[in-house]
C-alpha cells in the first residue's frame, strides 16, 4: 500500500516505514519553532492510494485518508555552491548555500 501525499509544497510517494527527507517542518502552533524530535504529525492532504492494486484518486484529495509520520531529526543538506562570472569584465562572484530538512519516517498509511 502506498499514497502519494502533499508535505510542505511537494509531492512524495510514501509507503509505511519509509524514511525522507522533507523541507523544514515548523511546529504547528509556533511557525517559528521547528517541529518538535520524536513528534508524531499527520499529513490530511492525500491526493493518490493505491491499496494492493485498488486506486483512489481524489479530487483534489481523498476524504478520510490521512498519513502519520514521527519526525526523527532536522538536518542541512550538501552545499549548493553558485557561481556568477561576466567574461572579459573581472567579475566574479561566488555565493554558497545549505537547504534545511526535517528526516521523517512514515508510520502508516491510513485510507
Amino acid at each position: 500500500m502506498y499514497a502519494i501525499v502533499e508535505i510542505a509544497g511537494q509531492q512524495f510517494k510514501v509507503e509505511k516505514g519509509q524514511k525522507l527527507f522533507v523541507q523544514r517542518l515548523h511546529d504547528a502552533n509556533n511557525a517559528e519553532e521547528d517541529a518538535k524530535l520524536n513528534s508524531d504529525i499527520e499529513f490530511e492532504k492525500v491526493l493518490l492510494i493505491d491499496n494492493n492494486g485498488t486506486i483512489t484518486v481524489g479530487t483534489p484529495t481523498v476524504s478520510g485518508a490521512k498519513v502519520s509520520a514521527k519526525v526523527l531529526s532536522h538536518v542541512k543538506g550538501d552545499k549548493v555552491l553558485v557561481f556568477h562570472k561576466k567574461r572579459r569584465k573581472g567579475l566574479r562572484k561566488l555565493n554558497g548555500h545549505r537547504q534545511y530538512f526535517t528526516e521523517i519516517q512514515i508510520n502508516d498509511v491510513v485510507a
